[in-house]
């Protein structure tokens, strides 16, 4: 073998984007040609041969590289100037944003000449065509070569019997004739003497024997690779990078080396024991983007481009003065010369190896030559048949077509050469093309992963092109390339998650040589057959026709029909290809990456040796996933099973100069292959996860995160160091199992539909669970995952997940990579701590509640207070890290009610269930909520910031004040205290808490404050009545509690009548007001005071009208209910239905009967004492009337007919009294 440098320009990029139009005749044929890439140095003027220079004589630079020639010089005399197999794919593989959309046809330019010459050549045609998407690769296809060496290794033996038996018997290669070897050399030396340097055209002496054709043919073909190897220019040495590549002939399509597929893979995995550099390579001098008419085309030429003369660039041409120019070659120059964009064509003539002559021509005057004119429009109608011809029949992407033409054959002949080898007896058929095509459709499909993630419209093209790759492999030959598509496939739906950036992406599959020459050889042959009329072609004509061959997709039946202008141009646009598409549903696209995983991870362990004694596992059987019920077993068990946690979720360490535990070498393809997949499997059950706690399905979701965690598991068992995105990912995962721990632990009521979710296991999981078990056991995460049917474990655990998310987040791994995820979850390990503070909080309600007699506070309770205070506190902190003020006041909220639980516990009951003397422990502990409520209020500044928040606190404040009042009111602890500082600290607290009442903020709790005011009021109204009746000596001070106390009263009943639902309070308020009016009365001396008093007391008993009223509207409200239900009457019933407490109501029915009776006596004494007025006469009337209607009332009527009477009886006195002025006069008096 021998090895040659080849000088890669940077690149790819545009040289030259220069149009050109050619015209013929009237018409306009458009012509664009643009440079993609170049491997030549900008063309220097060409030297000027003088007349007589003899081209038999060798030039002094003979057969020395040269970049002005390129590989036209130096492979002149190779063995074969046809392309070979793969030229097409090299350029592809380059040029990969051009495949699928951008061009038509990708092909070398010689290819293309002969295809446009199939009507006016005999010469046979053979290609190989391919399509990807609505591009076509075209490239010779030598099917005589195949069979020469399927002689020897007993391959294509299917091919070469179809071949023999519908097309030709006479297979057999054209030997080259010693005249053959003569002219070329003449070429060759022709191109070396026009460069133009010192020494080009200096002849040096030929020893060689140019009459011995064996001797011509093996030097030209062999010994010149030396001269040229040993000579490097200048330019090779300026022009950065250079490369090696492999010198193949053209039986390399049989010997084509596996190059791995890494293409956009964030790896770059090489074959076992291959050269990363072998394969398919982009050999020409030049790729040109040609757009000819309305067809894009990517050709390769090697044709030689000079300077000088009229133009910037001219071509080359050497002919024999001997033999005219025919059409063929009028054809072949003016192609040359469009594709390339070179305006100018030097030809030169030479007879026997002299040069006689030279000639000038332009590039549109060439289809004009004598002896070689022909229409330019002819040549587009043919490109544009013969492309609709391809494009209509080659639908299938990843099949590999064959397009014939016979020698002397106008019959033109398509046939699908894949599905011929799937119906062929072989067994082990396989096509050269197979592996190309399947790296192409990778490589294209990696192309449009990048743009995929701005336009969704490629995920089904994507996903067909790699499905379509996968299906033309063979897993047993090339299972690294099957794991490859396999592992993109899945990333492909993984369209919820961020992508992983790849430190290896963006590298190009390396390609092997394509030896393609400039050289007049095909030219020739073409000549000859033109002139030669031979026995064989004739024969081959007169035998054969199109409905002979039925396996042929399409036939062109004669070559004259491409002639005719839009013959096929109704088929020119492609037919759509059906791509497959993508589901929108998250749990089908998970299903996907799972199953495209599993097909990954299949093709990775068939390559792997097993060195360990690790048995087989059996796919069939299911991998139990664990269940305990832990309620006897309690937290202890699960924090003893959770300590190692932050160590297992920070970066692991392995081994990584020994096998894994299946046998993988660390470093190899498999390795850098199964790290991928078990991550991507990991983020899919993540995301299904996720979305099965969306749903509210937290079996299902626990069975998913665990299986996430057993993936991420066994990616740990073979990583030596995680990366920061996948220790970002593990924190998600780790999170994501806190939250279905804590929402399990909430939702008891479901557990045995969680139970039922969580076991159920599908096929492909169990054989990704086996997977997984050929790397690592999957235990690591058992006790976080498993289902517990104990709310403190299940809180404990979802706890000890989000203390590890943590501390994976500020380990010294992630440390100056700081994201948002760490605020998320200090903000959930501030809330399960909040949690668990609540439940230990709830636990020591639900112990005291069990104790009939509470005379002192148990050990257990106070563990319990202290685990929950705990739990607050550092609940606390973790919020007050992020700065989150509304989190802060609920926990310094919950704290507060803490100690509220607490203060309840020191509160000392008898057997008898009567309570005793307020306690100084109560005082303390309802003094340490107060302080946790305002530290609240404190965190919360002003209500605008979080009003919801702010009212909770101000309400629980308000409620702590409130209650600590009426227990020191109810519970007056005067064993220790006098009864006049017990009082005026009631006063004070009931004044803070109805401080904290806000009545004017229209909110959800503005009743219960408008009530809770009224309350207060109420009892400030009976501590001062109280303490009026029991003073004693001191006037003044008895005046002040009297104001007081009316005033109290005066508010607490505007208050219940603001509320419209407070009948019995508003009521009662009232009944206990005109008692007050009374005692006042009794202490009066003289008549006219004690009238006056009566009559006052009476005007407040008026304005119960408005609390008969509330109860009379909510009796015939239940009434009509009862009714409408067939109900009978019933004490509980209509307690339940109209929200009346009836034993209330008749108790105070009672009191207000005799208070009114009371009242109205006495009023008649008093004015029957004294000689009335004609109006207190009336009165004296109207008096005695109401008090005869009260004594003969029927107490056992039904309750709504007695408040009905007393309505009447109410509003008859109102007119008089003026009740409802003086009523209307408390009220403003608030």
């Amino acid at each position: 073998m021998h090895w040659r440098k080849v000088v890669v320009l940077p690149a790819p990029k545009t040289t030259n984007m220069q149009d050109s139009a050619v015209c013929s005749g009237s018409s306009e044929i458009k012509s664009r040609a643009v440079v993609k890439y170049s491997a030549a140095p900008p063309p220097t003027s060409y030297a000027l041969l003088q007349e007589k220079t003899d081209l038999k004589l060798p030039p002094a630079n003979w057969l020395r590289e040269n970049p002005q020639l390129g590989s036209a010089g130096t492979t002149i005399l190779g063995s074969s100037s046809k392309s070979k197999p793969f030229s097409s794919f090299g350029m592809a593989y380059d040029f990969i944003d051009c495949i699928g959309d951008d061009v038509d046809v990708v092909s070398d330019s010689e290819n293309i000449k002969k295809l446009l010459k199939i009507p006016f050549s005999k010469s046979h045609v053979s290609m190989a065509v391919h399509r990807v998407g609505r591009t076509l690769l075209l490239d010779e296809l030598d099917i005589q070569e195949l069979f020469m060496k399927s002689s020897q290794t007993g391959d294509w033996t299917w091919l070469k019997e179809f071949y023999q038996r519908l097309i030709d018997q006479k297979w057999q290669r054209k030997k080259k004739s010693k005249e053959h070897w003569y002219q070329r050399a003449i070429l060759s030396k022709f191109l070396y003497y026009s460069i133009n340097g010192n020494g080009a055209e200096e002849a040096v002496p030929d020893n060689s024997n140019e009459g011995d054709v064996k001797n011509g043919a093996e030097e030209f073909s062999y010994s010149w690779l030396a001269s040229f190897m040993s000579t490097q220019s200048d330019a090779e040495v300026s022009d950065a990078p250079k490369e090696e590549a492999l010198v193949m002939e053209t039986h390399h399509a049989l010997m084509l080396t596996l190059v791995p597929l890494h293409h956009h893979l964030p790896y770059s995995p090489l074959g076992d024991g291959d050269n990363p550099k072998q394969g398919l390579r982009n050999d020409f001098v030049r790729n040109i983007r040609w757009t000819f008419e309305d067809i894009h085309m990517l050709v390769g030429s090697n044709m030689p481009i000079f300077g000088g003369g009229r133009y910037p660039a001219v071509s080359l041409r050497l002919r024999d003065s001997n033999k005219p120019i025919n059409i063929l070659t009028g054809i072949d120059y003016w192609l040359d010369n469009l594709m390339c964009n070179v305006p100018e064509l030097v030809m030169y003539f030479h007879t026997d190896g002299i040069v006689q002559k030279y000639e000038t021509i332009k590039t549109e005057d060439i289809p004009h030559l004598e002896n070689s004119t022909f229409s330019t429009k002819v040549v587009k109608d043919i490109a544009q048949n013969i492309l609709s011809f391809l494009k209509s029949n080659c639908t299938k992407e990843g099949h590999t077509y064959w397009l014939f033409k016979a020698s002397g054959s106008d019959i033109v002949k398509l046939y699908d050469l894949t599905t011929l080898c799937e119906e062929a007896e072989e067994e082990k058929c396989q096509i050269p093309f197979t592996l190309p095509v399947a790296v192409l459709l990778y490589k294209v499909a990696g192309n449009l992963m990048l743009k995929a993630r701005q336009n969704r419209k490629h995920y089904g093209t994507i996903r067909k092109l790699l499905l379509n790759c996968v299906e033309l492999l063979d897993q047993e030959r090339h299972p690294q390339n099957i794991a490859s598509a396999y592992c993109m496939l899945s990333e492909l739906f993984l369209l919820d998650l961020a992508p992983e950036d790849s430190k290896d992406e963006g590298q190009s599959l390396q390609s092997g040589s394509s030896e393609d020459s400039y050289s007049d050889e095909d030219r020739e042959e073409e000549e000859e057959e033109l002139t030669e009329n031979r026995a064989d072609n004739t024969s081959f004509s007169s035998r054969s026709s199109p409905q002979d061959d039925n396996n042929a997709v399409a036939v062109i039946p004669s070559v004259g029909e491409l002639l005719v202008p839009d013959r096929y141009r109704s088929t020119h646009q492609i037919r759509p290809s059906d791509t497959l598409p993508i589901s929108q549903d998250k749990e089908e696209k998970c299903r996907h990456v799972l199953s495209y995983v599993l097909k990954g991870l299949k093709a990775v362990d068939s390559s792997v040796k097993q060195e360990s004694d690790l048995p087989a596992a059996d796919p069939n059987t299911p991998i139990p996933l664990k269940y305990e019920d832990r309620d006897a077993i309690g937290a202890c068990a699960s924090e003893k099973g959770t300590c190692l946690l932050l160590e297992r979720a920070g970066p692991m360490q392995v081994d990584q100069k020994h096998p894994t535990r299946s046998g993988m070498i660390p470093g190899s393809w498999q390795h850098h292959m199964k790290l991928q997949l078990f991550l991507k499997a990991s983020k899919a059950y993540y995301v299904l996860s996720d979305a099965a706690s969306n749903l509210l399905k937290y079996g299902q979701a626990l069975r998913y995160i665990k299986l996430s965690l057993q993936c991420y598991d066994a990616y740990c068992s073979v990583s030596s160091a995680p990366q920061l995105q996948v220790l970002h990912f593990h924190s998600q995962c780790l999170s994501l199992c806190g939250d279905i721990q804590l929402m399990l632990a909430q939702n008891a009521s479901n557990r045995a539909a969680y139970l039922e979710e969580y076991s159920y296991q599908t096929k492909e999981d169990q054989e990704i669970l086996h997977s997984l078990h050929r790397e690592s056991s999957c235990q690591a995460f058992n006790m976080e995952t498993d289902l517990v049917m104990d709310p403190e474990c299940q809180l404990f655990v979802s706890c000890k997940c989000y203390e590890a998310a943590y501390e994976l987040l500020v380990s010294k791994a992630l440390k100056g990579h700081e994201s948002d995820q760490l605020a998320q979850v200090l903000k959930r390990l501030g809330n399960i701590r909040n949690e668990m503070g609540a439940y230990y909080m709830n636990q020591a309600v639900a112990m005291q509640a069990e104790k009939e007699v509470k005379k002192s506070v148990s050990v257990a309770e106070q563990e319990l207070w202290k685990k929950s205070l705990a739990f607050f506190e550092n609940g606390i902190k973790d919020f007050e890290t992020i700065g989150d003020n509304a989190n802060i006041s609920l926990l310094l909220c919950n704290t507060g009610r803490l100690m509220r639980v607490c203060a309840q516990a020191h509160c000392a009951v008898s057997a008898n269930q009567s309570k005793g003397e307020f306690s100084p422990e109560e005082a303390l502990y309802y003094n340490k909520a107060i302080d946790y409520y305002q530290r609240a209020m404190r965190s919360l500044t002003i209500r605008e910031n979080h009003p919801a928040v702010w009212d909770r606190v101000n309400w629980e404040l308000s409620t702590t004040y409130f209650t600590l009042g009426t227990l020191l009111q109810d519970y007056a602890p005067l064993s220790r205290k006098a009864q006049e500082p017990i009082q005026r600290e009631v006063t004070e607290v009931m004044m803070k808490s109805l401080k904290y009442c806000d009545l004017q903020t229209e909110s959800a709790h503005q009743p219960l404050y408008q009530h809770r005011a009224a309350v207060i009021h109420h009892r400030l109204a009976s501590m001062y009545n109280s303490r009026f009746r029991n003073q004693v000596g001191n006037e003044q001070l008895r005046k002040r509690q009297r104001s007081l106390a009316e005033l109290h009263y005066s508010k607490a009943v505007s208050l219940f009548l603001s509320l419209k639902d407070c009948p019995c309070e508003l009521l009662g308020t009232l009944l206990e007001r005109v008692s007050f009016a009374e005692f006042t009365m009794e202490g009066q001396s003289s008549s006219a005071a004690k009238l006056k008093s009566l009559t006052g007391a009476l005007q407040i008993m008026t304005e119960t009208h408005s609390a008969f009223q509330l109860i009379h509207s909510k009796l015939q409200k239940e009434e009509a209910e009862l009714g409408e239900s067939a109900q009978s009457p019933d004490g509980a019933s209509a307690s339940s239905t109209s929200g009346l407490n009836l034993p209330e109501v008749m108790k105070l029915i009672g009191v207000f009967e005799q208070s009114f009776s009371f009242l109205l006596l006495q009023l008649l004494k008093r004015m029957t004492q004294q000689k009335p007025s004609n109006k207190d006469e009336e009165l004296l009337k109207m008096y005695k009337d109401v008090y005869t209607k009260l004594l003969r009332a029927d107490k056992n009527k039904p309750l709504l007919s007695r408040v009905m009477l007393y309505m009447e009886l109410l509003q008859q006195l109102t007119p008089q009294t003026g009740s409802e002025d003086a009523g209307a006069h408390s009220r403003q008096s608030l």
